[in-house]
This record gives C-alpha cells, sequence and structure tokens, in this order.
C-alpha cells in the first residue's frame, strides 16, 4: 500500500499578478490593476489541485522563512497536502511576476530563490516519502540535477510524470524515466533542438517519444492534446468553455493526468479527465483559488 497517491516535487511561489489591457513590448510601461499576492509555483500548484480533486498528496520543496513562504505553507495545508517535506530556510521564497490581458494569457517571469536552494541531498534525504507514493511529478523550476535525483530516487512500481517548464534540453536519464513527458508546443521545440522536423504534434510527439520517454503528451491550448506511447499517437478533444484566466491550467491538468495514472486510468482516459479539470480552471481568476473539486468537475 501506498501512503500517497501522488509526491510533488517542485517549486513554491508567491504570485504578484497585475492584470492588463495589453501586455507591454520591449521598453514600454502600461498601468495595469491593483496588485494581488497569490500562492503559486509549479509545485506547489500541482499539489493544491490533485489534493483538491482527493488525492492524498504530498509535497517536496523549499521556501523561505518570510510572510510568502508562511502563506504557501498555509495554502498547502488548507488544500490537506502534507508538508512534513516543504523545507523552511537558505533564500527567500520565490517570486512570479504575472501578467493577465483581457483574453486570460499571461506573462511570467520567475525569481526563483529558495527553489534554487532545493538540492538532490534534500532528494535523498526524503526518501522515505518516494518509497511511500505510487506517483511522483516534478517540472524544471528547481535545479536539473535535482529532477535528475528524483529520477533516480524512484521506488520500484512508481511512475515519474515531468512538464519540462521552463524547457531546457534534459539528460537521458531523465528522459529514459518519464511516462509519461507532458509538454506545450514551446516547451517540445526546445527539447527536440534542431531534431524538429514536420509541423504537425503527432511528429513532435514521435520523435519526443525516441528520444526515450515512455510517453508523451502535448498539450495544445484551445485544441486540446494529444497522448503517445508505444500503443500509438490519439488526440484529446478540448472541453469548450469561457476562457477568464489561464494562469495554473497547466499546472492543474498535469496533477489530474498524473493522479488518474496513478489510479489505474490509461493515458488517453487520464488526458480526458485532465482537460475537463483544465477546463474548470480557466473559468476563474488565480492560480490555487481556481482549482476544482471532483464535484466541480463531474459538473462540467
Amino acid at each position: 500500500m501506498y501512503d500517497y497517491d501522488l509526491l510533488i516535487v517542485g517549486s513554491a511561489n508567491a504570485d504578484l499578478v497585475i492584470g492588463v489591457e495589453r501586455r507591454p513590448g520591449a521598453g514600454e510601461t502600461v498601468l495595469g490593476s491593483d496588485l494581488a499576492v497569490h500562492p503559486g509555483g509549479k509545485g506547489a500548484n500541482q499539489a493544491v489541485a490533485a489534493a483538491r480533486l482527493g488525492a492524498r498528496t504530498a509535497l517536496l520543496a523549499r521556501v523561505g522563512d518570510d510572510a510568502h513562504g508562511r502563506l504557501l505553507l498555509d495554502s498547502q495545508r488548507e488544500a490537506g497536502v502534507d508538508t512534513a517535506g516543504v523545507l523552511v530556510g537558505g533564500a527567500p521564497t520565490g517570486v512570479a511576476l504575472i501578467t493577465v490581458d483581457p483574453s486570460g494569457d499571461n506573462s511570467i517571469v520567475v525569481s526563483p530563490g529558495a527553489n534554487g536552494r532545493l538540492t538532490p541531498a534534500d532528494v535523498r534525504a526524503a526518501g522515505s516519502i518516494f518509497h511511500s507514493a505510487r506517483v511522483v511529478s516534478t517540472q524544471l523550476e528547481i535545479p536539473l540535477e535535482t529532477v535528475a535525483e528524483v529520477a533516480r530516487t524512484l521506488a520500484p512500481g512508481s511512475r515519474l510524470v515531468l512538464n519540462p517548464s521552463p524547457p531546457q534540453p534534459l539528460p537521458s536519464e531523465v528522459l529514459a524515466a518519464c511516462d509519461p513527458l507532458i509538454l506545450n508546443e514551446h516547451e517540445a521545440k526546445v527539447i527536440l533542438g534542431e531534431a524538429r522536423v514536420g509541423e504537425e504534434p503527432e511528429d513532435w510527439a514521435r520523435l519526443l517519444l525516441a528520444k526515450g520517454p515512455r510517453s508523451v503528451v502535448v498539450t495544445l491550448g484551445g485544441e486540446g492534446s494529444l497522448v503517445a506511447s508505444s500503443d500509438g499517437v490519439a488526440r484529446i478533444p478540448s472541453v469548450p468553455v469561457r476562457a477568464v484566466d489561464t494562469t495554473g491550467a497547466g499546472d492543474s491538468f498535469t496533477a489530474a493526468l498524473a493522479w488518474r495514472l496513478g489510479l489505474g486510468d490509461s493515458l488517453a482516459d487520464a488526458a480526458s479527465y485532465a482537460a475537463r479539470v483544465g477546463a474548470v480552471t480557466v473559468t476563474k481568476e488565480g492560480a490555487q483559488v481556481s482549482f476544482p473539486t471532483a464535484e466541480e468537475v463531474a459538473a462540467l
């Protein structure tokens, strides 16, 4: 038996959000709304999203000993996430500066702070948590060497889900452990580099599979997503909704997919469920506050 359905290893940031009529160009200043501060970061977001759906979730992350760190810990505990793996101190809590335009699209700049101090030694010290988790999900807002250690620390029979965001080339040992690698078009282009051939997402997915992952999921925004494995490539349709704010949608999608895979869903079924979770998320403003419960997803 596993104590956790999902272990998230990743970043925890304070999101500083400003609404704008349009995002500024180079050298340009625009006026925006009042500043709003929310708990965020890809790791913390995924943990809250999974817990809100009903997954038994643990988080391994690092925050600063400051007000933003306390905000993040409070939000995790309120959602029901086990925070025993959250380390405190070493640097200020990470911060994300986010602008959101009227269409709901966002631009994000991240100051990693304490996230950059989550080390391979921290992963090794949390070995007991890894051996208690059915699925482990991670991202690239923490050092790549730490992500590589996550891949080495997986318990026998557990599964690694990786969203390579922000994207960078990945070592073969990390790629080989991914089941699946979840990425959007921009991230796919960075991972593939000069090897990218063809304009269709199906082409990207096949090329990504050839790099070593056991499975791949490519998210395509309003066009849905596609899943690829040794069984073939399949399109997953989107769920039409009126988008208010896309912040956190990718994180809720990833968390939902990882959780459903741990429950035994096929990759296509897990992606279909995750699409509904992401759709509910974009109908509300903010990141963690927009993540739905299982009942809200069922209603959609």
